[in-house]
């Protein structure tokens, strides 16, 4: 079965991406899904290659889609980085102690460098530890880490492979899994799931609980409520619907508690009482719970997200390999991050503890690996997914090992070395040392070695009872090497003498003078002493008072004849001091002083500071070393490194002598650390304490653009822009000083400094002309000052309130329902003006529309804009008792209805009548049309055969004799087509021909009538010079005659005056109007049955030099 995996987090359809981020191949070594056994430990590895990054790679390691597992860390979890300066790759693991079921699911990797991210998936399944072949079901479904009746559901114990037969997909019609699942039994789970393809049983049987327990809680909101669950095929589109009591309620939609915002992933449709979420191409992104959310009232459900059948695209192959040699089976899937099963011969396969069989996986490409076959690796082999099967054998032979060289018998003497040697062509193959037909055991002497084909016995200090015959057999072959050691043995006659004793001093070599010997602190120190007489004297070491006896360990005597060795291993300072050596005999005794003196490295040196910083520098200081190691200090060496990297930077090579340094070179805002070294004449110190961190920085330039902003009888607004250049340290804040025409001394405006890029300095001299200048200060201390370029004179201006209204705003100002309005309206006005808003005379409420006012606009603000918002906005601004107006008429349109009482009301030949009504819901806008359409009731195909029709009938001709029609009517205003049509409650049947047809008898309709404007003239207020037109409509039988006047004088041929008449629309352009053409127009329609005529105030506005 499948192992259930979380989806990769992916961010909603609509949301912006928090950066932009180029995906890149990082990994040089990606984590592989395992098949862990509970109580047992598993560890992942990725490997990241930093050759190419900038900074340090920072590793996240996640379960599912969000749960970050670096706050999980502790006896559980344990995380581990290493990094390897040769080849600059970063090492990350991470390692869980004692798998436990409630780990089974999938995980995430993810890297990230500055701009560079890369990312990886595997899964852990986890199978339960060997037990009895009886599976206790209700165990399987205890509470993870819980009582009895807390905690949740953990299933992960059903979740086993699939049986070993082959699983066998069958197609069925369209099958509800969510409503198969709540009527199964439990030990059908598993077999549902295999069948159908789901790869999150336990999160749906999870979810299957919980639903399960919450009982219907009855709601005024909600006529009808969401199902309890929905499923959906990957791809495919989702429609959520419910039906709410208030036509005009606002709901909300909540994904796993989140706010779902509009958008081509996420659609909202509001019918009447329906209200719709549509999600298009759902992925398993979208499998999440869903609320609809009105006030305090909500229901809730879930969506499924069902993946397709995972086929096989490219089948295994068969292997034929000899013992030893690596085998990969591999396989490509139809989806990425499927699971697969791997069996032999019936045995599911997973990853034991001896590792033998290796699983990997990359997209579609999934790999079996064995690393050394052997005999008992013969079989077939077969992966399943839960829509495919394929199999592969592998054939295994014996492999023949050759000898390339044979070992040969040997003649040694006594004390020599004895070695026999023989290489193999299998540098893997082991093999046993023979004598006598006894396996040799190592020993200090006795030495066996193998280093790639070669195989080596080393006998040291031959004695006579090491001859013998010596056999080599390589584990696993039929096959002996032999040889034979013989022994040489050499007589000696030694002559015994009588001498007294005597002690053979060197006083050469590393001797500073006569019996002293320097030592370096760790190395290893070999006195060997010559010794004369007969008999064999006896020697005793002291140091001080106390003997040295000691025979092992790291201060010891070791005697030889004719030789005594004081032997010191890894010299320390508290080895330091005189040594004596005294040998007697009965013929006499003889004394030797030695003083052995220990030099060492210095320590480190201490108290590593910054005492200052510059842009690009900083000064550090420190104190020598308390111990110099026994030889003068020569100088230090010193390295610095950003905070958080572990990459050393050396900044000398010589020796420096001085204890104040200043490095140079450095980055402006980056954190540094510096260490220092000691030397002396025996070597390097281990390094200080690193530095506290410390920032390269410096003060800012100059604020720019300072300019004044506003001036009263007391006060003067400054306003400037931020320095071009302001570096790492950053702006604290600004100081503000001024100082009067003539005078140097400047007065500070502000106690503290202020962070706005503008102030407004109180308290100043009426009728003074004053200069003003403003700091920028950091850390580094204050920026150079930005200075006016005149004396500012301290006096009030005053300015009568004035709203300047955007063009676009003067006529109606029309939206479509959900759109944003966000309007600016600018003014003036000294000392500021009072704003206040109203719609259609009463004050706005400011839960349905934004307001905000600043020192020159107001901004009214309608984040989704209804119907309800349409009205006449009026904006006032007020000066004490000085005020100005004006209003914006808003006006929210949407879709109409559809027409109404749709009838065929004749059908005649080859033709049909329609009649129909004007939709009740016209949109809160003008119909402009209908589109009608026909349709055979034969096929139900339908065909449009009017647009933008603007009658409410039409007659649609060209019908097929003998068949029967249905029509339907779409309504059509600025917003488009309706969503619905309005259909014929009766068809139009086309007799067949030779049926006699008598029309009925036709009056003709007399159409005479006198002139009447069904459009009145509408007053205009113009600027002068930018050409306008005024219009109105007229009907009227006979055709009328137009005459246009101005001030009831008739316009003439005036080439500024432009007059049309199309189908009784009558238009009159005037060319660019002055002061002069303002005044009241008339419209006169004149025909044999009378008269009408309308009129308009025609205003023109000069524009301001």
């Amino acid at each position: 079965m499948p192992e259930a995996k979380e989806p990769e987090a992916a961010p909603e359809a609509g949301q912006a991406a928090p950066e932009k981020t180029e995906l890149s191949g990082l990994f040089v070594e990606k984590p592989e899904s395992v098949c862990a056994v509970a109580g047992k430990d598993v560890t992942f590895v990725a490997k990241v290659d930093s050759s190419n990054l900038m900074r340090k790679p920072t590793m996240k390691w996640l379960k599912g889609k969000w749960l970050d597992l670096g706050s999980k860390a502790g006896k559980h979890l344990q995380f581990k980085e290493t990094y390897d300066r040769d080849t600059k790759i970063y090492t990350y693991e991470m390692k869980i102690i004692k798998v436990v079921p409630g780990d089974a699911g999938g995980y995430r990797c993810e890297v990230t460098s500055k701009d560079k991210c890369d990312s990886s998936t595997f899964e852990i399944t986890v199978e339960a530890a060997p037990t009895e072949e009886s599976v206790n079901i209700l165990a399987a479904f205890k509470r993870a880490d819980a009582g009895e009746d807390e905690g949740d559901l953990d299933f992960s114990a059903l979740l086993k492979a699939a049986k070993k037969k082959k699983p066998v997909v069958e197609e069925k019609d369209q099958i509800d899994v969510w409503e198969l699942l709540k009527n199964a039994h439990p030990s059908e789970y598993e077999k549902i799931a295999f069948q159908y393809g789901i790869t999150d049983l336990r999160g749906m049987l999870k979810r299957l609980k919980k639903m399960k327990t919450v009982e219907p809680k009855k709601s005024d909101a909600f006529l009808k409520k969401l199902e309890s669950a929905y499923s959906v095929d990957k791809g495919k589109r989702m429609i959520l619907t419910v039906e709410v009591a208030d036509p005009n309620a606002q709901v909300k939609w909540l994904k796993n508690g989140q706010e779902i915002k509009p958008s081509a992933k996420y659609v909202f449709e509001a019918s009447g009482n329906k209200r719709a979420l549509i999600i298009n191409k759902c992925n398993l992104a979208d499998d999440a719970a869903y609320e609809c959310v009105i006030g305090e009232d909500k229901c809730f459900t879930e969506v499924f997200v069902k993946e397709p059948p995972v086929t096989i695209t490219k089948l295994l192959d068969d292997y034929h390999v000899v013992v030893g040699e690596r085998v990969e089976f591999v396989v490509e899937v139809s989806e990425e991050g499927a699971h697969v099963k791997w069996m032999k011969d019936d045995v599911e396969l997973s990853r034991d503890e001896t590792h033998k069989y290796r699983f990997k996986k990359d997209g579609k490409t999934h790999w079996l690996i064995i690393n050394e076959a052997t005999l008992d690796d013969i079989g077939m082999y077969h992966v399943f997914t839960n829509g495919g099967h394929s199999k592969g054998e592998l054939e295994v032979e014996e492999k023949q090992l050759e000898v390339l060289q044979s070992i040969a018998d040997l003649t040694v003497k006594a004390a020599e070395q004895a070695m026999f040697k023989c290489e193999v062509s299998d540098e893997k193959v082991t093999g046993t040392w023979y004598k006598d037909g006894v396996e040799v055991v190592a020993s200090d002497r006795i030495k066996t070695t193998h280093i790639g084909r070669i195989h080596r016995l080393t006998i040291d200090d031959v004695k006579p009872e090491d001859a013998g015959d010596y056999t080599f057999v390589p584990n696993g072959y039929a096959l002996s090497l032999s040889a034979k050691l013989n022994f040489l043995e050499i007589k000696i006659d030694y002559v015994p003498r009588q001498d007294p004793p005597k002690i053979h001093l060197d006083t050469t070599g590393s001797m500073v003078s006569q019996n002293t010997i320097i030592v370096v602190a760790g190395n290893k120190l070999r006195l060997d002493v010559e010794i004369t007489g007969e008999p064999a004297p006896t020697v005793c070491w002291m140091k001080g008072d106390k003997p040295i006896t000691e025979a092992e360990g790291r201060v010891r005597v070791e005697s030889r004849k004719d030789l005594s060795c004081f032997v010191i291993e890894g010299a320390e300072r508290e080895d330091e001091g005189n040594y004596q050596i005294t040998v007697t005999n009965p013929a006499g005794e003889d004394k030797a002083t030695l003083h052995i003196k220990i030099v060492d490295v210095p320590d480190p040196p201490e108290s590593v500071k910054c005492t200052s910083v510059g842009e690009d520098c900083a000064t550090i200081t420190w104190e020598p070393p308390k111990f110099d190691g026994g030889a003068p200090v020569k100088g230090y060496l010193m390295e610095r490194k950003k905070k958080g990297s572990s990459r050393w930077t050396k900044l000398n090579f010589d020796i420096y002598e001085s204890t104040t340094y200043e490095a140079k070179k450095m980055i402006e805002g980056v954190l540094y650390e510096m260490r220092v070294f000691a030397v002396n004449g025996i070597g390097i110190s281990q390094p200080s304490l690193n530095s506290k961190p410390f920032m390269p920085i410096a003060p800012t330039s100059a604020p720019t653009r300072l300019l004044v902003d506003d001036v009263t009888d007391t006060t003067c607004t400054l306003k400037w822009l931020p320095p071009d250049r302001i570096g790492a340290g950053g702006i604290d804040g600004y100081v503000i000083e001024y100082c009067k025409e003539g005078d140097t001394e400047w007065v500070v405006a502000n106690k503290e400094p202020v962070e706005r890029n503008s102030f407004m300095v109180r308290g100043l001299p009426t009728g003074e002309k004053m200069n003003f200048r403003v700091v920028c200060v950091n850390i580094a201390g204050r920026s150079p000052p930005a200075l006016l370029s005149q004396p500012v004179t301290v006096r009030e201006i005053v300015e009568l309130p004035k709203i300047r209204l955007p063009r676009q705003l003067r006529t109606k100002y029309i939206r479509k329902v959900g759109e944003t309005i966000n309007l600016v309206i600018p003014f003036q006005g000294k000392p500021r003006p009072v704003a206040e808003w109203t719609k259609d005379g009463q004050p706005i409420d400011p839960k349905k529309v934004g307001l905000r006012n600043s020192m020159v606009d107001s901004v009214l603000f309608i984040r989704s804009a209804e119907r309800e918002h349409s009205g006449k906005y009026t904006l006032t601004v007020q000066i004490e008792n000085m005020e100005d107006k004006a209003t914006i008429d808003i006006r929210i349109v949407e879709k109409p209805g559809p027409p109404v009482g749709v009838k065929v009301t004749d059908v005649w030949g080859f033709n049909a009548a329609l009649e129909w009504q004007p939709p009740t819901d016209n949109g809160n806008c003008e119909i402009t049309g209908y589109t009608i359409q026909k349709a055979d009731k034969k096929t139900m195909e339908w065909f449009t055969v009017y647009e933008h029709n603007r009658r409410t009938n039409c007659t649609v001709s060209d019908l097929i004799m003998g068949n029967e029609y249905m029509f339907r009517v779409y309504s059509e205003n600025y917003c488009g087509l309706s969503e619905e049509p309005g259909l014929s409650k009766d068809t139009a049947v086309i007799a067949k021909t030779g049926l006699e047809y008598n029309p009925p008898l036709y009056k003709e309709k007399d159409m005479q009538c006198s002139p009447k404007f069904t459009q009145p003239l509408v007053d205009r207020s113009v600027i002068a010079g930018y050409s306008t037109a005024i219009s109105c409509a007229v009907r009227g039988y006979p055709k009328p005659k137009i005459i246009w006047m101005k001030n009831k004088m008739i316009i003439g041929e005036d080439p500024k005056f432009l007059m049309m008449n199309n189908q009784g629309v009558l238009t009159l352009n005037i060319r660019k109007p002055s002061l002069f053409d303002g005044g009241k127009y008339t419209c006169k329609a004149v025909n044999d049955l009378g008269e009408d005529e309308v009129e308009c105030k025609l205003e023109i506005r000069g524009t301001k030099g």
